[in-house]
Parts: structure tokens; sequence; C-alpha cells
């Protein structure tokens, strides 16, 4: 019982680190990268899909964006919905696909970013804090002696703790890469 409450503790912060690399993905380090537009809504005759469902994206140079929809009716709807994501970036529509160009970060971009790269991450260490929160509550619920329960808390702890390095690992590498001109 006590392995199963480690297993859960073990995958719902496997699952923040998961989430927190998805967030750091999307953020823009002044490299085109597909995942800060994969995820942006389009409407498509009448219901949302990700934009990965309508179109292909790709990379033909480090500092911009193609997407090329499948269908070309989808071109004014995918423009729409890159100028409502908010991304800073304009859309450039050429009649069979869509430019996106990065510009070059500003030294205050860069900074805004940083901040940001940081409320992920704390985001994340509060998801790890709140499943050991679970697990050391599940522990505390079994009928176990009183030095296993201490052990199984420092195994839970233990658990926690490498799990926050890897957090703390992500976010400095990622500031790395966004303060990197």
């Amino acid at each position: 019982m006590s392995q199963q409450i480690l297993n859960e503790l073990d995958q719902k912060c496997q699952d923040a680190m998961d989430h927190l690399h998805q967030d750091y993905a999307k953020i823009q380090t002044g490299r085109a990268n597909t995942a800060l537009v994969e995820s942006i809504m389009v409407d498509s005759y009448g219901a949302k899909v990700p934009l990965r469902g309508v179109a292909t994206i790709s990379i033909p140079e480090p500092k911009q964006i193609a997407i090329q929809p499948f269908n070309r009716d989808q071109l004014q709807s995918i423009e729409k919905a890159l100028l409502e994501a908010d991304l800073g970036l304009t859309p450039q529509n050429d009649g069979s696909f869509i430019r996106l160009n990065l510009p070059p970060l500003t030294e205050e971009r860069r900074k805004e970013l940083v901040k940001l790269v940081h409320k992920y991450a704390e985001d994340s260490r509060i998801s790890i804090r709140n499943a050991r929160h679970e697990a050391l509550g599940q522990l505390k619920g079994m009928e176990i002696s009183e030095d296993e329960l201490k052990g199984k808390e420092k195994n839970v702890q233990d658990k926690v703790d490498e799990f926050n390095k890897k957090v703390e690992e992500a976010a400095k590498k990622k500031e790395e890469d966004v303060m990197t001109v």
C-alpha cells in the first residue's frame, strides 16, 4: 500500500515536470519554436481545434515560423487565431501560407521572460508540494508503526527533493536560454 502511495507521488511529480517543460517550450527565446503556436485554438468549421490539427507548422529559418494550412479556406481563421493569441507577432499571409517573423528580444523583454520562467518553476514546486502533502496524509492514515512512518516520510521527502532539484535545473537552463543573445 505504501509503495502505491510513493508511485502516485512519483507520477504526480513527473506530471508537474512535464507541464513545466510544456510551459517552457512556449516561451520565446529568440529562436523559432513550433511549440510557440501549435496549441493555439483555431475556429475550424464551427469547432475549436489546435493549430497543429489544421496546418503544417515548420521552421524554414531560425527566426521564422511557417504555417501552411491543409485547406486554403482556413488561412483567414488561422490568421485571426494568431492575432487573438497576442503573441506579439504579426502574421504575414501570402495566400498559401502564413509566416511569423520573430524579432530579436530586447533586454527588457528578456527580463520579463525570466520572471515568467521563475513563475512556471514556482507553479511546479507548488504542485510537487501538494503531492507531498497528499502522500503524507495518506501515510498517516495507514496503520503502521511510528518508526515505519518516519522511514516512509523520509522516502517521500527524498522524492520531493529530487524533483525540486530537477525543477531548479530546468529553470536555470531556460533562464540561460532566454538571456543568451
